[in-house]
């Protein structure tokens, strides 16, 4: 059947408006009917136009048969010419939502510089679901179908009234105004039956891709150009099948279309997409993204030379970007990529859609009709990516996706085991309660059997397993049918994906590093995806987790700061100076995404302008509430890597690095109170972190920024045996003795250390040597020793009598000890030496101490300046010559850059480049 460019089918029903008839079929029982209940046959209508013409009709009865009395045998045929020089444009119902859009495909197509070209549009946006719901209403016996038909009509109106003008406006208005009193006619039937047939839904929703195609063809037109537009029910032949899918007749559509094509010969055709027609002539819809799936058949019946589907983003996404927001745009992909991301739920395509383009190599592209200086992805064969064998692990794997609500069942028993049939009948049970696979996995020792169903569907599938294998329940030879519920599909898509070495270890290693647990695994021989089962509670912490360690994107970790006093606030400073070098020169993203105190936290959802960080903190500050501030850390952003930053010396924050390591959280400390506090917990935390794949570092425990715990765990690691650890690990008490020379009194070196930031507001703090105490404590432990904090004898450098006195009473009082101190100093230099407060690891005889020693000038000890630290390691390799570590060991910036080493340490742990 087939119309001129200027004209529209119209479809009228006689009697649709009259009342159910009675029939008299046995005495006394009368049987309502309507037209509903019979089969319909559409009579197709022309316009004055056209009167005289042939007319055919549309039968809706399956097992009616059709003869094309259009067709004009002797009418001479146009030849339809194939190949290249067509192009394809497909065009969706965001693109041709308003009048404005609709000119904007307009002007874009009558641009396309391409010899020929066809134009398949959706119906205008939300129009589809108004058709459906005017089905819904009709079919519930609701009388307000009626004003929502008015809607559609007054959609398309007022969408023509801007777009056309004169003959145009006047004809389009017609068939528009003709096709809405057809369908008021329909929609009354289906309001008396109340019930719809699929082939009556079928034509009512198809209308809008009737009209959306008229107005687009009008447009064209209007600039002059000459065009058909095609109602692709008369040309589109496909058969329906039992899985809500049609599968196209190629050979029928081919001889259709060059029947329509000899009576309406134009190199610009605006088709209809979405909708079809049965080989008996019923109409019927494409299904799920039916346009696209048109917009491809058409292309391989005119074997085109491209096809490109205009949607509303810039190309087909590494992940999806509500998801995962460092997702970029992928250049290229093959059919069987595209494939393998669109069946695992990205908006890509439906793989359907890919199936006819495949048989004649012809390229898909996505475009932006939004941005038409993007240049989109391109979706083509294989051999044109070039030899996938010499590319790097990154550039294997294309982009990642999710499938959410889905539940595992396993099978398991030994029974199954070598007995044929097993899997056939357990996947049998599955079909016939009609539950979707979406993956299987099956160990080799066939002792179970997993696979995944929508969450929805899991009752049936346990129900149905469990009737169809109770004789082997009662009997033991299945031991159990398990359903794991709450769960996802995380799939890693790419080309030769599993021959790259490498590929599967990167991923499972950065779920690992997240955090995250596989519940199953499944790849196949195709080699283009991988896929895992997680928990959906860790679906998008997953999916961020993996694109992050791959080459899409940078190595993002998110931050939140604990104690932006001294050194927090030089730490912060660090990082707004050395972020934007970090992110260009080496992939590394550092985002704080929170930052706290005692008081006052400032929180932020995609990272706290660390320029402005202050000033944000007065006046958009919030109180301080260090649970929320862990939960935004953790859970408010979209970045899969989180590590708190404890600047603070605080057992309380300390008491949280646990719990912390638990759910996930790295942990990054200069505080001494977690692994120098009571053993026990001290234990727990260490077993913890080495349980899990999430870091605990804290460098800047001992030393501020020198490598004195990596070099401790370095000289362990490798298997020497530490025998003694000695050193001046106080950088505030290393100033002060450094200073403590010739005629100066004690007082003033101390009080000249307090103005110069050194010591605590209190020096009693440094001076008393619990601080000292504590480094100690954490050398011990790290080399083996179970020793606690009241093991280690400290000899205090606070007189007894200024131990509880305030600071400035200590400070006004501290001159009349000098006299004592001048003596200890002058005793020392008679004997050439000098003073200096140590903490000793006795690793040989399990102990500690923390006192104040004399050194031979000669001794390195002596040769220190300023607030340097020095460390000698006496091992079983460096007995005779310790291994020394010196370097300065106070003040906020070698603190905070010892800190900052952790971060980028931990940086490199989760896939950043060392």
């Amino acid at each position: 059947m087939a119309f001129a460019s200027s004209v529209s089918p119209s479809y009228s029903f006689p009697n649709l408006s009259s009342k159910p008839r009675k029939i008299l079929t046995a005495p006394n029982k009368i049987h309502h009917f309507t037209l509903l209940q019979n089969t319909p046959i559409f009579r197709i209508g022309c316009d004055s136009k056209l009167r005289g013409r042939n007319s055919s009709n549309y039968n809706i009865s399956a097992s009616a048969t059709t003869t094309d009395t259009l067709i004009n045998e002797a009418l001479e045929k146009a030849q339809l010419p194939k190949g290249g020089t067509w192009s394809i444009h497909k065009f969706g119902g965001t693109c041709v939502g308003t009048s404005e859009r609709i000119q904007n495909v307009g002007d874009i197509v009558v641009k396309d510089e391409s010899e020929r070209k066809l134009v398949v549009v959706s119906a205008m946006s939300k129009v589809t679901d108004m058709m459906y719901d005017l089905i819904f209403r009709a079919q519930s016996r609701d009388d307000s179908y009626i004003i929502a038909l008015d809607a559609v009509l007054e959609k398309h109106k007022s969408t023509a009234i801007d777009l056309l003008q004169g003959d145009d406006l006047a004809n389009f208005l017609t068939r528009l105004h003709k096709d809405i009193n057809d369908l008021k006619a329909m929609l009354r039937a289906i309001y008396v039956a109340g019930h719809a047939t699929e082939s009556f839904t079928d034509f009512v929703v198809g209308h809008g891709e009737l009209w959306s195609a008229q107005l687009l063809s009008a447009v064209v037109r209007k600039s002059g150009i000459e065009c058909s537009w095609m109602d692709t029910r008369d040309v589109l032949v496909v058969n329906p099948t039992s899985t809500n899918q049609v599968d196209p007749d190629y050979l029928e559509s081919n001889n259709r279309l060059e029947k329509w094509y000899s009576k309406n010969k134009s190199d610009m055709i605006i088709a209809t997409g979405f909708i079809a027609t049965t080989p008996q002539n019923i109409p019927t819809t494409l299904k799920r993204d039916g346009s696209d799936f048109s917009a491809a058949i058409m292309g391989a019946l005119l074997e085109a030379g491209q096809v490109t589907i205009w949607t509303d983003v810039d190309g087909v996404y590494s992940a999806d970007p509500r998801k995962v927001n460092e997702a970029v745009i992928l250049e290229k992909l093959s059919y069987q990529e595209a494939w393998e991301m669109s069946y695992f739920g990205a908006n890509v395509l439906h793989p359907r859609t890919i199936i006819p383009v495949m048989k004649y190599d012809i390229p898909i592209v996505i475009r932006n009709i939004f941005n038409l200086s993007a240049p989109g992805t391109m979706i083509c064969q294989t051999g044109d990516f070039g030899n996938v064998d010499d590319q790097p692990v990154g550039s294997s794997v294309k982009g990642f996706a999710t499938i959410d609500n889905l539940a595992l069942v396993n099978v398991e028993g030994t029974g199954m085991a070598g007995v044929p049939g097993t899997a056939n009948e357990i996947f049998g049970a599955v079909k016939d309660v009609g539950a979707n696979v979406i993956m299987i996995s099956q160990a080799s020792s066939e002792h179970s059997v997993c696979f995944a169903v929508p969450e929805k569907e899991v009752k049936a599938v346990r129900a149905a397993l469990e009737s169809r294998f109770r004789q082997a329940l009662d009997a033991g030879r299945i031991s159990q049918i398990a359903i794991i519920p709450n769960c996802s599909i995380l799939a890693a898509v790419g080309q030769k994906m599993a021959s790259t070495p490498g590929v599967s270890a990167t991923l499972f290693n950065a779920l690992a590093k997240a955090n995250i647990n596989i519940r199953a695994i499944a790849q196949g021989c195709s080699e283009y995806n991988i896929t895992v089962v997680v928990k959906r509670e860790d679906s998008i912490r997953a999916l961020r987790a993996v694109h992050s360690r791959f080459y899409l994107s940078r190595t993002t970790i998110a931050m939140g700061i604990i104690g932006p006093g001294l050194i927090g606030a030089t730490l912060l400073d660090q990082l707004r100076d050395q972020t934007a070098v970090l992110k260009e020169k080496f992939n590394i993203d550092l985002r704080v995404m929170g930052i706290t105190g005692s008081k006052t936290m400032l929180l932020s959802d995609t990272g706290v302008d660390l320029a402005i960080w202050r000033d944000d903190q007065k006046t958009k500050g919030e109180k301080a509430d260090l649970q929320k501030f862990e939960n935004h850390i953790r859970g408010n952003h979209f970045i899969p890597n989180t590590v708190i930053v404890d600047c603070t010396a605080d057992s309380y924050v300390a008491s949280h690095y646990h719990e912390w390591l638990r759910r996930g959280i790295h942990v990054i400390t200069p505080n001494k109170k977690a692994n120098s506090g009571p053993f026990e917990q001290y234990l727990k935390l260490r077993t913890l972190q080495r349980q899990s794949y999430t870091h605990y570092f804290y460098e800047a425990t001992v030393g501020a920024g020198l490598p004195i715990i990596s070099t401790l765990q370095g000289l362990l690691e490798t298997g020497d045996k530490i025998l003694r650890i000695e050193g001046i690990f106080s950088g505030t008490l290393s100033y002060i003795f450094n200073n403590f020379a010739g005629e100066r009194a004690f007082s003033e070196v101390v009080k000249e250390a307090k103005d110069a930031g050194y010591t605590e507001p209190d020096p009693r703090d440094d001076l008393s040597g619990t601080d000292v105490a504590r480094k100690v404590i954490i050398l011990a432990r790290e080399s083996g020793l179970k020793l606690e904090l009241s093991d280690i004898p400290i000899q205090s450098l606070v007189p007894e009598p200024l131990k509880d006195r305030s600071p400035e009473e200590y400070m006004h009082q501290l001159p009349q000890y000098d006299q004592d101190w001048s003596k200890q100093r002058q005793e020392a230099e008679a004997t050439g030496e000098v003073l200096r407060y140590v903490g000793v690891v006795d690793v040989v005889n399990k102990k500690g101490t923390v006192e104040l020693r004399r050194y031979k000038k000669e001794h390195p000890f002596a040769q220190l300046s300023g607030s340097d630290n020095i460390i000698a390691f006496s091992t079983q390799r460096y007995e005779k010559q310790p291994l020394i570590v010196r370097g300065p060991g106070a003040g906020a910036e070698v603190t905070a850059g010892g800190v900052f080493c952790d971060i980028l340490r931990l940086a490199s742990y989760l896939g950043a480049p060392s």
